[in-house]
């Protein structure tokens, strides 16, 4: 009988696999068809309609992830270095038991403190953090740091601070959405993001305000742009706030039931100079009152900053002044507003910023926020001559060679270190400087996931199954860790027995050996992952091992958050509820929601010791202050423009796709400039220029846009790689950390000033 339309269509999506993607946080799901060479190419894409989050969604980026899975970039024999610098491969048994020694070895000389690890997984690979934490916790390393860390942490300080957590904000239903320092139609950041944005833009009842330099894609869409000028944010931004105050739109009733501090604050708002901060700006005032009181208005704000302020001058202050508009107006628990989600594991943790004295960098003294070391001080964490300075450094999914401020300073300091460990896919720019390469599995070759779990009052989690077996010889971290605790002597094989079986006889069986081994032993919570990896693992379904180590995830979740798992469906007892989140997240093939909450929940996270928002953080009114007398930046004659090193455009993808042929256009990065300094400097479009800065210049192509500020131009992230060909390496476009430096940094998250490097362009003949 011939085959009917119907199973013709159900057979056509059998071949369909279902994965996410891992370009940025959205991480929005995906489904996926595999042919070519032996079936491991990704030859089509789609989005995955079954993900609760995405909903089918997926951008231009999702459809080219082939790149990153296949190419000659790929690694697949560990490398040790020669004496002349050159690299030799070396069999596995080989390159786990040396590393493991040389680890050791700078452990016992100089202490586990003095062995530093960067990085724990990129967008959407952060199992590796967890199974990597394990080899940091047998060594004794307690200092680490991510690009979190030149991005996010000072806002980490500021929620810490005021909240007690960190909130997003709810733009599917908000009244006024607001987005600071960010192109979300290209950074995305929020679930469906040109559905959204439009959604809002095209609602006269609804108004999209967007603050940024550049006339973005986003901003075309918006009610109100305010057009501030480059690295001037916190005087618009405190400019606003002394509209909210002077004109008391502040919404007291609101703030005497859940805030405290308002006396306090008040006075440094009262008398700011809004016209003047507004002149310094470049943004009338008219349409700065005009924005504020839109917003007092307005039923509900959800808001978003992002690296565009993060990554420059005041970052901090702006964070602050920032959630301050947020709670002044009452923006926070409702629907349409700010909200602090459930967490399966937070984003930052063990950090300073809630209280307390603070954690201190060994040996700059810098804050260490949410458990990370600013990245601008690694060099000199590790290049002074101190006897607490960093000796070792493991780096795992991370290129802090190639992706961190000063790249100059950065590579002097890791060609200082006694021993540089690289876990990576590739032969990458901190790769080159390594001792040893331990090439693993791509994220498509194991189960992965991602803990960017921000959404409400639904919140979901994606444990991606393996689309791919490793390529022969790779295997995962989880596998690689396990190695590496078997050899320093710390993974028992008779608890790894003990689980194994109890395992097979049932959960509760399984719970009580788990909980009786780490009774008699206390390492053995810190060895967990690992542990469970080696245990259970290769009993749980095909292509899941690596998620053995989230059954202690969800054993945490269950207890901290039991009433909005229960909403979700997983109810019972907090063990019953754990275990079915656990057997939901491996058995299903898309995205779980393993959180449903009502609005109360966001007051009821707030983690400060009164249980009330604080509005005042006493230490930065000093700078808040000072904004009145503090001359704003501005050109002079040595360098007259401002830089923004690192935009996000239609293909940049930070450094996780190394092979240039994916970007469809502008392969070389171009400069962006306004078309009167193009015309001013003497090149057209296409024609190159010398870009200088205080650290470094290059030669880069000219792009003609008038979305851009005169004065003002940028170069996209993620160029400069170095690409394997047959004529030896490609490097396409500039590596924008070649004209950074480390110092220019903010005073209290020590995160960088990215978006604001005087410059200087000169025409090319």
């Amino acid at each position: 009988m011939a085959e009917s339309i119907g199973q013709k269509t159900a057979a056509a999506d059998a071949d369909w696999k279902s994965t996410a993607c891992i370009l940025c946080e959205c991480n929005c799901g995906l489904e996926v068809e595999l042919g070519g060479a032996a079936g491991r190419n990704i030859v089509r894409v789609r989005g995955d309609d079954a993900h609760p989050a995405s909903q089918g969604y997926a951008c231009e980026k999702a459809h080219r992830i082939d790149f990153y899975q296949n190419g000659p970039h790929r690694l697949t024999k560990p490398l040790r270095r020669r004496a002349d610098g050159t690299f030799e491969e070396i069999d596995w048994d080989t390159a786990i038991r040396e590393v493991a020694e040389r680890f050791r070895q700078v452990r016992d000389t100089h202490g586990g403190e003095s062995i530093f690890y960067y990085g724990g997984g990129g967008q959407g690979n952060h199992l590796p953090g967890a199974y990597g934490g394990v080899t940091r916790k047998l060594l004794g390393s307690i200092h680490r740091s991510s690009a979190l860390a030149q991005e996010k942490t000072g806002e980490f300080w500021v929620a810490a601070k005021m909240l007690g957590g960190y909130s997003r904000g709810d733009f599917e239903h908000c009244e006024v959405g607001l987005f600071l320092g960010k192109n979300p139609w290209f950074s995305h950041g929020i679930p469906r993001a040109r559905v959204t944005l439009r959604a809002i833009s095209r609602d006269p009842e609804r108004c999209l305000i967007v603050i940024d330099p550049r006339r973005t894609e986003t901003a075309e869409l918006a009610d109100i742009h305010l057009q501030v000028r480059p690295g001037t944010d916190a005087w618009l931004l405190a400019a606003m706030l002394g509209v909210l105050v002077q004109e008391d739109l502040v919404k007291h009733e609101w703030l005497a039931e859940h805030a405290d501090g308002l006396a306090d604050v008040l006075p440094h708002l009262a008398n700011i100079p809004v016209a003047k901060y507004c002149a310094i700006t470049g943004v009338s005032e008219e349409l700065v009152r005009k924005a504020v009181r839109r917003i007092a208005a307005a039923k509900s704000m959800a808001t978003f900053e992002d690296l565009g302020v993060q990554m420059n001058r005041h970052s901090t202050l702006v964070s602050y002044l920032h959630k301050l508009l947020v709670l002044l107006t009452g923006s926070f628990g409702k629907k349409g507003a700010n909200y602090i989600p459930a967490t399966l594991v937070p984003l930052a943790a063990g950090g300073e910023g809630g209280g307390g004295a603070p954690k201190l960098s060994p040996v700059t003294q810098s804050r260490i926020i949410g458990g990370l070391t600013p990245c601008n001080v690694i060099p000199d964490e590790i290049l002074t001559d101190h006897p607490k300075r960093y000796r070792a450094m493991l780096v795992e999914s991370g290129n802090p060679a190639h992706s961190l401020a000063d790249s100059v300073r950065m590579r002097e300091a890791l060609a200082a270190l006694d021993l540089v460990v690289v876990i990576d896919v590739a032969f990458t720019e901190t790769a080159k400087l390594a001792h040893y390469v331990l090439p693993v599995a791509s994220q498509y070759e194991k189960a992965e996931a991602t803990f960017f779990n921000f959404e409400f009052p639904h919140n979901y989690f994606h444990l991606r199954r393996a689309l791919l077996k490793p390529e022969d010889g790779l295997f995962s971290e989880a596998e690689l860790h396990a190695r590496i605790a078997d050899a320093l002597g710390e993974l028992p094989a008779d608890a790894v027995a003990t689980l194994r079986a109890a395992w097979q006889e049932g959960r509760k069986p399984f719970r009580d050996a788990f909980f009786a081994l780490a009774g008699g032993n206390p390492k053995i919570l810190a060895i967990a992952p690992a542990l469970l990896f080696r245990a259970i693992g290769d009993l749980l379904p095909e292509g899941a091992a690596e998620g053995a180590g989230l059954w202690a995830v969800c054993q945490i979740a269950a207890q901290k958050n039991p009433a909005s798992l229960a909403r979700a469906g997983f109810t019972g007892d907090p063990f019953d509820a754990a275990d079915a989140l656990f057997d939901a997240i491996l058995s299903s093939k898309s995205a779980v929601v393993f959180a449903v909450d009502d609005w109360e929940e966001s007051f009821k996270r707030i983690g400060t010791k009164s249980r009330r928002v604080q509005l005042a953080i006493p230490e930065l009114f000093d700078e808040l202050d000072g904004l009145a007398t503090e001359a704003p930046p501005q050109a002079d004659a040595d360098f007259p423009f401002v830089l923004s090193a690192g935009e996000r455009r239609s293909f940049t993808a930070n450094t996780i796709i190394r092979n240039p042929e994916w970007r469809k256009k502008d392969v070389e990065g171009s400069l962006r400039m306004h078309p009167a300094d193009a015309q001013k400097v003497g090149v057209g479009a296409g024609g190159r220029v010398r870009l200088t800065t205080r650290r470094g210049s290059a030669v880069v192509p000219v792009e003609l846009s008038d979305r851009m500020q005169p004065g003002h131009v940028s170069l996209p992230n993620g160029l400069g790689l170095a690409f394997p060909t047959p004529e030896g390496p490609r490097v396409a476009g500039i590596a924008p950390n070649e004209l950074t430096r480390s110092e220019d940094r903010d005073w209290v998250a020590g995160t960088p000033w990215h978006k604001s490097v005087p410059a200087r362009i000169e025409a090319c003949a």
